[in-house]
């Protein structure tokens, strides 16, 4: 089928294009929120800002995932292609030198300025949502291991595994995917320190962008109950933690009555559209039990749930429990049956129990998240000298998965006929992997044409996704 011949290639003379033509519309949409104004008046980091602004360094880092970048250096490519100059209206961009010194110049005052700057921002996409939007706003908290092989980065230390480099506190909106919190810390600090204080931080900016209430969720790390009181004191606040299995704990859920406990039935994970089709053979199952693998499978799970008051708090908090019985096998032996316990501390006294469960297991989803900050944008890298610098890096470069979100966003669903069919790709929009957004929606080659006062950005290719593309730059006109 391949029978192309005869192959030959030649430089155009007077046409010239790009290959990431969907940039434009991203700095349109720049452009309307008034992105780079907020950043000016946040950020203070030039004296004279000749010839950028601080705007123009912010952007060329976010731009640079947008179109393909996975590192400071594949800036250098954009940086001599005068169409993608011409595209963006730019007589030059920083290069990836000047970049990295950009970053060198940031303290924790500047980086917190520029997370308000982001902040103002998101409110105002917010503020075009639905009423439904803002019912009630899911934060998940976590760490994540960002590690180097540098060996003179300052802050950077050994993590409890073994990996030398920096473990970052993130927040993360699970409604939109936003990244509302990001604080760079030393490899070896446990992934809960210093997460109250962003917390707050991120609560006020829920709070100020019209969310009515606001849900917190963590693993076991961040069940910290010194901070409940206050929050459960908030009516506006509600959490769900995991809690560690102290032998406390373990105790009180043992001694249970048996008809405390009610089966665990977790949903499908999916709804199948035409007929369930036949699983292949399990290989990897056969091997295991061909060489004698020790096992674990899960038999059953049941929920209940009981009060309980932690040592640092003065009141008294729902503490639901799961309880899995499990079977260790080898081979074709079953060894023996053993049960473990999983706790979650919230006060949230509405819900059923195993919908408590459900909401705090959705929390794995950040794990896909924090995935594509790693691998999609590369945000979650630590390409500079230290740790405040690194910190800036990655504010700087997430905001190319923010952005993302806000295009998402800023798709208008309209009142007509076509409601239903244009919420639908807003959520699927929203939900994309950072890759698959960029070749749907950035990835467009483009003729670039100056007519008159005029910058056409025309469209040399045909994706079927071009339809969600063109509505969001009607919207961005009008």
């Amino acid at each position: 089928m391949l029978t192309a011949s005869n192959i030959h290639y030649e430089v155009s003379e007077r046409d010239r294009g790009i290959a990431h033509g969907g940039i434009g519309a991203m700095h349109a949409l720049v452009c309307q929120l008034g992105l780079a104004q907020a950043i000016n008046r946040h950020v203070r980091i030039f004296k004279f800002p000749l010839p950028y602004h601080e705007s123009d360094h912010v952007l060329n880092l976010a731009y640079n995932p947008l179109c393909g970048g996975t590192c400071l250096q594949d800036i250098e490519l954009r940086r001599n292609d005068e169409a993608f100059l011409d595209a963006l209206g730019a007589r030059r961009i920083p290069d990836p030198t000047t970049a990295g010194d950009f970053c060198r110049r940031f303290g924790v005052g500047h980086i917190r300025a520029l997370q308000d700057a982001f902040h103002e921002v998101r409110q105002k996409v917010w503020a075009q949502q639905p009423d439904a939007f803002f019912k009630e706003a899911i934060l998940d908290m976590d760490g994540t291991l960002v590690g180097t092989t540098g060996a003179c980065k300052q802050g950077m230390d050994i993590a409890y595994e073994g990996t030398w480099g920096y473990h970052p506190l993130l927040l993360t909106l699970a409604n939109t995917g936003e990244v509302l919190g990001l604080v760079n810390r030393p490899g070896n600090r446990p992934s809960h320190e210093g997460a109250a204080a962003e917390v707050d931080r991120a609560l006020a900016v829920c709070f100020q962008g019209g969310f009515g209430r606001v849900l917190l969720r963590g693993d076991t790390d961040f069940s910290q109950t010194q901070h409940l009181d206050r929050w459960h004191a908030d009516g506006r606040i509600r959490f769900i933690f995991g809690y560690d299995c102290h032998p406390s704990l373990q105790d009180i859920a043992e001694n249970l009555p048996e008809h405390a406990w009610k089966k665990l039935q977790r949903p499908a994970p999916y709804q199948v559209a035409t007929g369930p089709r036949q699983r292949p053979d399990n290989v990897k199952a056969q091997i295991v039990k061909q060489r004698q693998f020790e096992t674990l499978r899960l038999q059953s799970e049941e929920v209940a749930e009981f009060n309980y008051q932690p040592t640092a708090c003065s009141q008294s908090y729902r503490m639901v429990v799961v309880r899995k019985n499990i079977t260790k096998e080898k081979g074709e032996l079953r060894l023996h049956d053993e049960i473990r316990y999983f706790f979650y501390i919230t006060n949230d006294w509405g819900k059923e129990a195993d919908e408590i469960v459900f909401c705090a297991n959705d929390r794995g989803n950040q794990e896909n998240l924090l995935a594509q900050l790693h691998g999609g944008c590369g945000a979650l890298r630590a390409p500079v000298d230290n740790l405040e610098s690194n910190w800036a890096y990655m504010v700087m470069t997430a905001l190319a998965w923010d952005l993302k979100a806000w295009w998402a966003l800023r798709l208008p669903e309209g009142p007509g006929r076509h409601r239903t069919a244009y919420q639908a790709d807003k959520l699927w929009v929203l939900r994309l992997e950072f890759k698959t957004f960029v070749q749907a929606f950035v990835q467009l080659p483009c003729q670039i044409v100056r007519t008159g006062r005029r910058l056409v950005y025309r469209l040399l290719s045909w994706n079927p996704h071009q339809p969600i593309f063109f509505r969001l730059v009607h919207a961005l006109r009008c």
